[in-house]
């Protein structure tokens, strides 16, 4: 089996992962000189941690679509396979395409 080329990677996060995300983060915006805050940091990290949280799920969602998608086929494919690593990504590409219509 080779490694899939993804558009994302299907980890989970965990609780203390995300929460250093947004340390980070929120900490390379108010050393940006370009970046002004106009609330509270803490709120500005919150609101880093709830993107992140959002983005996941949005992706967990995609994933499941895109899985049951190719369950769909006629045929059995084999979720590793190359012919399977192929139809997840270009499927899991127009999900995103779609949904990124749906939203402007």
């Amino acid at each position: 089996m080779h490694a899939p080329d993804l558009p994302f990677v299907s980890t989970k996060l965990s609780k203390e992962k995300i929460t250093r995300l947004s340390h980070v983060i929120s900490k390379f915006l108010s050393e940006d000189d370009l970046v002004e805050f106009h609330d509270d940091p803490n709120e500005i990290r919150l609101t880093v941690v709830r993107v992140i949280n959002d983005e996941m799920k949005r992706d967990n969602d995609i994933d499941r679509v895109v899985k049951r998608k190719i369950e769909t086929h006629k045929r059995p494919i084999i979720e590793g396979s190359r012919e399977w690593d192929i139809l997840y990504k270009k499927y899991f590409e127009e999900e995103v395409s779609r949904l990124r219509r749906f939203s402007e």
